[in-house]
């Protein structure tokens, strides 16, 4: 029988440091999709609050902070990032473990930004968008989750599948950015 090895999506992949911007990949950790019944939103908000300390994020926003987090994902979709979903979610949403299914990194450094501008299509300025906005987006030829974390931290998730072209991406910037000085 063959011996399988569990490996992280971005293994061998990273870290990567170019030019003052670093590339890390997030250490692997619950990701829950949980999509509210019709009319429950203000009870699994309650739940959430109870169980996990977090609110229900507007559209383009994330709550919580390193460990869990709760990230809008979508309409009608929020990602529970870090614990283990509470069973009392389930009264009022569908839960769909996606922990296997994501590649996570952060990117950071003081050209970060200029980095994501050259791959998505968004108004990345600190005055539009601030820690704790989150878009799903473009970035080069992938969808991907992004959320701000600080002022030069950014979360990127992609599909587990798309892992090599994430970091091919992020790094044929960072090293664009870095060759510009």
């Amino acid at each position: 029988m063959a011996e399988l090895i569990a490996k992280t999506p971005c293994d061998g992949l990273l870290p990567l440091q170019i030019g003052g911007v670093r590339l890390t990949e997030v250490p692997p950790a619950a990701l829950t999709l949980i999509s509210p019944w019709p009319g429950r939103d203000r009870a699994l908000d309650a739940v959430l609050r109870a169980a996990h300390d977090l609110g229900l994020p507007g559209p383009g926003r994330a709550t919580g902070r390193s460990g869990k987090r709760a990230i809008w994902f979508g309409r009608g979709q929020i990602l529970l990032a870090g614990p283990d979903p509470d069973a009392a979610l389930a009264e009022h949403a569908a839960l769909s473990d996606q922990s296997d299914g994501w590649a996570v990194v952060d990117l950071e450094g003081d050209a970060a930004p200029v980095v994501l501008a050259r791959l998505v299509p968004v108004d990345l300025r600190p005055t539009v968008f601030r820690r704790g906005h989150t878009a799903r987006t473009q970035l080069g030829q992938l969808h991907v989750s992004l959320t701000r974390l600080g002022v030069r931290r950014w979360r990127i998730m992609a599909f587990r599948s798309m892992a090599h072209t994430l970091v091919h991406e992020l790094q044929t910037a960072m090293e664009a950015v870095a060759a510009r000085g």
